[in-house]
Parts: C-alpha cells; structure tokens; sequence
C-alpha cells in the first residue's frame, strides 16, 4: 500500500513538470523570439512564471479532486514577515561592504522619476519605501504564479518520499533548470561570461531552494514562498542592483549572476539543513527513517 503511494506521488509529479515544461515552452519560444524579458511590458514573462502555478493546480485537481494540500492557510505570521525580510538581510551581506568601498550609486535618474511620480521626496529611503510597499505588491503578483507550483505542489509532495535534503536539492536543481533557456538564449544574464553566469545562478538558486523548502514545510503555506521570492526580486532586481556602479568587480560579484549571492546561498542552505530536525516529521520522508517511538525533535 506504501509503495503504491510513493508511485502515485511519483506520477503526480512527472505530471506536474510536462505540464509545467510543456506550458513554459510556449512562453519561452516568444520571449526567445523577440530576444528580451520585457517585450509587451514584460506580458510573456507573467505568463512563463505562471506556468508553474498553473501546472501545479491542474496536476493536485487530477491526482486528488480538490486542492487541499497547496497551502493556502496563512500558518503563523513571523514566518511571513522572516519571509519579507531575509532577502532584504542576505542581499545586504554582499551589496554594503561594496557600497562602502565605493561602488554604489545613489544618484540613479530613475529614483528621481518614481518618487516624484509618487510625491515623495528624492531620496534612497522613499525609493526603498515604495519598492518596500507597491512594488512588493506588484512583486508578489508574478511570484505567486511560481510559487504555486514549485511550493504549493512541487515541495510537498517531494516531502513525501524523499528526506528535507532531497526535497531541497531536488525542487532547487528543477528550479534553475526552467530557468535555463532564458540565460542561454535571452538577456536574462549577467555582463560577466554566460558559463560564469549559469554557474552562479544554479549555486543561488539550488542554495535558497533549502530555504524555500525549509519555510513552506515549516510554515505549511505557500505563503512563504510568495513572499520570499516577490521580497528577493524586488529588492535585489529592483533596489541594490541599480543603486550598485557597474565595474569588473561588481559583474562578478553582484546580482543573481554573481559570485556574491551564491556563496551566501551555500551558507543559508547549510544552516537550513542543519535545522531540519525542527521541522515537522509528518512533512518529511525523515519520519519514515525514525523509530515509531521516537519523540519529535524541538
């Protein structure tokens, strides 16, 4: 009866990533056409980072009839707000020692325009209010359309036959795989070499993967994920990569294709591995490892 679940836990997620390829295909053709992220104002990107979510609503609907199981409940609320905030704190660990060597730049004509636009006063910190308010609403828009698939479904239901380190290695390497088309063959890609760039990206996102895992099983909302990628896309995309001066040190340091970011993805990962006993053993394949006695580690 286990091994009957398992394979149907299997099926469901080779059902969820065609779904997933297969609907991502349409969208990378066009966006590869065109030969950038934001042609139609970035229209064929929403819709490639929906292709997930929709996939994995589609797939949960087939195998179970309903989407109980996706996370939709809030969970406890200080996951949420870590959520917001850690992007905020990891992106700072390599973007203010090199602001303060003397490579930011503060007086970039696009915060006058938005500030102004919004009647706030030029400055870093009205700039940094709105990304922190409007455009993390605007964020989360497109990041719930991933997160839906490769939180709401892919996650948990890996968690079903595989311990927490397979549930993070795994989401996080089909994570950077669907994002490998557009490094290679459009502009989604650092100024550094594309080889340097693909490397870099796979460590970042392989890294936070563990984090992503750890909060959703954790938390039990998908939530979290929303949250967490909406936060990591608008403050580094949006926030500490435009106030950075471009220079050889920074393309190989900074963004989502430098060195900087995928170091301290190594770590979070590290740290996120080491505290999988804090998460809930009927979540995890590790129960199924542990003695039916055994008590629930704190």
């Amino acid at each position: 009866m286990a091994s009957t679940s398992a394979n149907r836990t299997r099926l469901s997620v080779l059902v969820f990533l065609v779904l997933t390829f297969s609907f991502s295909s349409v969208f990378y053709r066009l966006i590869i056409h065109n030969g950038s992220l934001s042609t139609h104002g970035g229209l064929f990107v929403l819709c490639l980072m929906w292709s997930p979510g929709v996939s994995g609503l589609i797939t949960r609907l087939i195998f179970q009839g309903n989407l109980r199981g996706q996370g939709f409940g809030w969970g406890k609320t200080k996951y949420q707000a870590a959520s917001y905030l850690i992007p905020v704190a990891y992106a700072s660990i390599v973007y203010v020692p090199l602001w303060l060597a003397g490579f930011a730049n503060f007086h970039v004509p696009m915060i006058a325009r938005l500030t102004q636009r919004f009647g706030l006063h030029n400055s870093v910190a009205s700039y940094f209010l709105l990304l922190a308010t409007i455009g993390m609403a605007q964020s989360c828009v497109s990041a719930l359309g991933e997160e839906l698939g490769w939180r709401g479904f892919l996650v948990p239901q890996l968690a079903k036959i595989m311990p927490f380190g397979g549930v993070a290695l795994t989401s996080g390497i089909i994570w950077s795989l669907w994002h490998y088309p557009l490094i290679l063959m459009a502009n989604y890609h650092g100024a550094e070499p594309t080889w340097y760039s693909l490397i870099c990206f796979t460590v970042m996102v392989i890294g936070i993967a563990f984090l992503f895992a750890w909060l959703r099983l954790k938390s039990g909302s998908v939530w979290t994920g929303m949250l967490l990628h909406a936060s990591h896309n608008i403050f580094i995309q949006g926030f500490f990569d435009p106030l950075t001066r471009s220079a050889p040190v920074t393309n190989y340091l900074t963004g989502e294709f430098g060195a900087g970011l995928a170091i301290v993805a190594v770590a979070i990962a590290a740290i996120c591995y080491k505290k999988r006993g804090e998460l809930p053993q009927s979540q995890t394949a590790d129960s199924a490892a542990a003695p039916a006695a055994a008590p629930k580690m704190a």
